[in-house]
């Protein structure tokens, strides 16, 4: 049986794109008859990673990853994000002079953190072209992400799509909001600052404006935009319970990769609005299941003129078993090229 490992300092409790992609590829592959093992933070002493306390970075040494990936012995490895743990595969399989590593792009990490910090992103993009490359090959979401990442020097990469669970996110999931003014537009996912959920509730629009998620920046959002109705995070059948319930959702983000919560809309029958970035050009662009424009409140308003029934056409092309596939195949396709290049 073929055994799979997927290192990840994204883990639970976290509640985020990538933690729910890395459990639902892991069951999808598991379904086929391909065993799949976790690496992360659980399995370690942590530490709150700085303004994302929930976040819990590992203090872990190459040795310490390299114990348990000797105790796993999987026939590959992923690294799914280029934390402390990812870092120490890289050390580990380095020194051992063992075989290489997939690793997949997740997050606009150079823009998150000038976001917060003063630094430049030219030396993010610098340290990640550097551990990526070091990998045998880098998943990434996107044809646009693609070309963004090639601009900045990256190698070795390849395409892998995300699906939705459509017995979950659909039309007829029993509805809410019933007492809110409408038309409804709604934002979910975390509510931090580089999220740019300002932007959307900054909007003159009419009904109600609906954010759906948790993050740092909720209580200052709360305080500056009364108005707006935040419900907290939700998930399973709440959740997608409050995306069949809306009129548009409305994704302000300019740093996302993808973004799952494009796809879980449409699935839910519910129009898109957002800039014309990367993820909602690849998912929306000309499908007409959207509106996309660097004017964010004429694509809200636009959108409300889309049919439920385009929305969940596009969105029927995205499933989980098609992504695990790709998953599988990308790594099996990066290591026999490595082989075949060792042989040479």
């Amino acid at each position: 049986m073929t055994h799979i490992l997927i290192v990840t300092d994204a883990w639970r409790p976290q509640l985020n794109g990538v933690v729910k992609t890395l459990e639902r590829i892991g069951e999808e592959l598991t379904h086929t008859g391909i065993k799949v093992s976790y690496l992360t933070p659980e399995r370690f002493r942590t530490l709150p990673c700085p303004t994302y306390p929930e976040i819990r970075l590992s203090m872990a040494m190459a040795r310490h990853v390299g114990h348990a990936i000797e105790e796993i012995g999987p026939d590959f490895i992923h690294v799914a994000t280029e934390g402390p743990l990812g870092l120490g595969v890289r050390g580990y399989l380095k020194k051992a002079g063992r075989g290489g590593y997939t690793t997949s792009y997740h997050t606009r990490f150079p823009e998150y953190l000038s976001a917060r910090f003063p630094v430049p992103e030219r030396w993010a993009y610098a340290w990640l072209r550097r551990f990526h490359n070091d990998g045998l090959g880098c998943m990434v979401t996107t044809p646009s992400l693609k070309q963004a990442l090639e601009a900045q020097g990256f190698e070795k990469l390849m395409y892998w799509t995300r699906g939705v669970d459509h017995g979950l996110f659909r039309p007829d999931a029993p509805k809410v909001f019933q007492d809110l003014a409408r038309p409804i537009f709604i934002n979910v996912g975390r509510v931090a600052v580089e999220k740019n959920i300002e932007a959307f509730l900054s909007l003159d629009l009419p009904g109600t404006k609906v954010v759906v998620g948790d993050g740092p920046s909720r209580s200052a959002l709360e305080a500056k935009f009364p108005e707006a109705v935040f419900t907290g995070a939700k998930v399973g059948e709440e959740l997608a319970s409050h995306f069949a319930s809306a009129d548009v959702f409305v994704f302000p983000s300019l740093t996302d990769t993808f973004g799952n919560v494009i796809v879980e809309s449409l699935a839910s029958g519910v129009p898109v609005a957002a800039f014309p970035v990367t993820g909602p050009l690849d998912i929306i662009g000309e499908t007409g299941a959207g509106v996309l424009s660097e004017d964010l409140r004429e694509a809200a308003l636009k959108a409300l003129d889309i049919s439920r029934e385009r929305c969940l056409e596009v969105g029927r092309g995205y499933n989980w078993p098609a992504s695990a596939r790709q998953f599988l195949d990308n790594i099996l396709e990066a290591n026999g090229a490595a082989r075949r290049n060792a042989a040479e």
